[in-house]
């Protein structure tokens, strides 16, 4: 956050001038410890131009390169070419030395101007593809429920006299569970517009937490919503505190639940254990499901809106590409990875994610 404020208060023109002054400074210090090693100037030229190569690629644009060339030269022949503290452009060789050193600044900048320029295009593209199937995920996700919603309602009303108490319950409480789906998907929404577009780069607040605290939170809410899944939990016998942001670790956890509920079709208990490896603490929720599409597994944090589980479970209404996309973005913020794989032993899925730990 202050970075950003002081980049904000220093133009892009004076960072560059101070950095250009920085490095060539350096490659004076360098070179007077280098003098009483080396009885000619060969040294200073090679420092220097190693000075105008870091130049180029860390401003932007010919300017600067092309001016620390000019400093180069003049540095070598009054500092570090005899007679020293004193210009002597009848030296021999100097001419081609100036040459060198411009030419060398010039590639450089060109080089770098053109990475620069491709990696923001890579940038942007990927922006892009995400925010295609972000919007793609979303409209699949909103409308299934929506739809349902709308033709639950609409029977009701339209037949309210003749239907039975039973059907019309039936139909309210499928109301109900859409409108928490939606209300879920909402939340994941505003999760991904609070991380932003570059999650490595999201400025979070994050406070160390009591692992069995957040856990004994999700529980109550888990159980509220599914009363017949069987959760046990392990965590360490010592209390484990772990910086982060509670609530979108909560939300991180009851996405990967939910989704082995509703997803893993079979489901009928899960684990959730916690514990420390070195400066790491990780999280796995395991579930005895019938376990994630092998085809579906290296993409299956990108976003995609189709079933992730076996095929012919591909008519269940709800996706959780969108759902685990958010969990990846959480994750990779709080400066972790989140991993999944199927339960080579038994039958399942088992969803894995890190968190750093700071003493």
């Amino acid at each position: 956050m202050r970075l950003n404020k002081l980049k904000n208060k220093f133009p892009t023109s004076g960072r560059n001038t101070f950095s250009s002054i920085l490095i060539l400074c350096a490659a004076i210090f360098i070179c007077n410890l280098l003098r009483p090693v080396s009885d000619n100037d060969m040294y200073a030229i090679l420092v220097f131009i190693l000075a105008v190569m870091i130049i180029s690629l860390r401003t932007e644009g010919y300017f600067y390169g092309i001016a620390g060339s000019v400093l180069a030269v003049i540095c070598v022949n009054y500092i570090f070419t005899y007679p020293y503290m004193a210009f002597n452009f009848t030296i021999t060789g100097y001419p081609l030395t100036f040459f060198t050193m411009l030419t060398v600044s010039l590639i450089i900048s060109t080089m770098a101007t053109s990475i620069k320029k491709q990696e923001r295009m890579r940038v942007e593209i990927e922006k892009e593809a995400i925010r295609a199937n972000l919007l793609r995920a979303i409209s699949h996700d909103l409308r299934t429920p929506l739809t349902s919603i709308v033709g639950a309602t609409g029977a009701i009303l339209e037949n309210y006299d003749s239907l039975p108490p039973e059907t019309k319950r039936e139909l309210l409480g499928e109301v109900r569970e859409d409108a928490q789906w939606l209300i879920r998907m909402v939340e994941n929404i505003l999760s991904i517009t609070r991380i932003g577009s570059n999650p490595s780069q999201a400025n979070l607040v994050k406070r160390p937490e009591a692992v069995e605290e957040i856990l004994g939170e999700i529980l109550g809410k888990f159980k509220k919503q599914f009363p017949e899944t069987a959760v046990s939990v392990k965590v360490p016998e010592e209390l484990l505190m772990v910086p982060m942001d509670a609530m979108l670790i909560e939300q991180v956890i009851m996405n990967i639940m939910e989704n082995a509920v509703i997803h893993g079709v079979t489901t009928t208990k899960i684990l959730v254990s916690v514990c420390r490896q070195d400066m790491e603490a990780v999280f796995k929720i395991c579930d005895n499901g019938q376990g994630i599409a092998p085809d579906m597994l290296p993409r299956l944090f990108h976003g995609e809106s189709s079933s992730l589980y076996e095929p012919q479970k591909a008519e269940l209404k709800r996706s959780m590409g969108i759902g685990l996309s958010v969990c990846n973005s959480i994750i990779k913020a709080h400066g972790g990875k989140l991993t999944a794989k199927n339960n080579t032993d038994s039958s399942g899925a088992t969803f894995c994610f890190t968190l750093p730990i700071t003493e």
